[in-house]
């Protein structure tokens, strides 16, 4: 028994995958994937934040500090005023830092807090 082998089977499978393989295949293999980052939108960012912050802030600034306020018990209501020997100076009181927090107020009423708090959005 002689074995014999031809190449036409094996010529036929390679000339098939030959031609169902595409054309750019062997190209994109030898490419290297680009990477690339979207350009970066800081206006929505900025608009959703102005937009949000208010509604964090407003009960921050209308938070009643003093729970006694306007009550017999508010430690804040005494207040002390100091008249100087000197006739041209006018008296310095405590009333005009805590007469806010002891009417009801809250950071917003408060001298130098209050100015710093209206720059926040409502």
């Amino acid at each position: 028994m002689t074995l014999k082998t031809t190449a036409g089977p094996l010529l036929a499978a390679l000339g098939a995958s030959l031609l169902l393989t595409p054309v750019g295949a062997a190209q994109a293999a030898e490419q290297q994937p680009v990477t690339q980052l979207q350009p970066t939108r800081v206006g929505p960012a900025l608009g959703t934040l102005t937009s949000t912050t208010g509604y964090a802030t407003a009960p921050v600034k209308d938070l009643r500090l003093d729970p006694f306020a306007q009550s017999n018990a508010d430690p804040l209501n005494n207040a002390v005023a100091v008249k100087p020997d000197n006739p041209g100076m006018a008296p310095v009181s405590t009333t005009a830092v805590t007469g806010a927090l002891s009417n009801g107020g809250g950071p917003k009423d408060l001298p130098a807090a209050g100015l710093l708090l209206s720059a926040l959005p409502h």
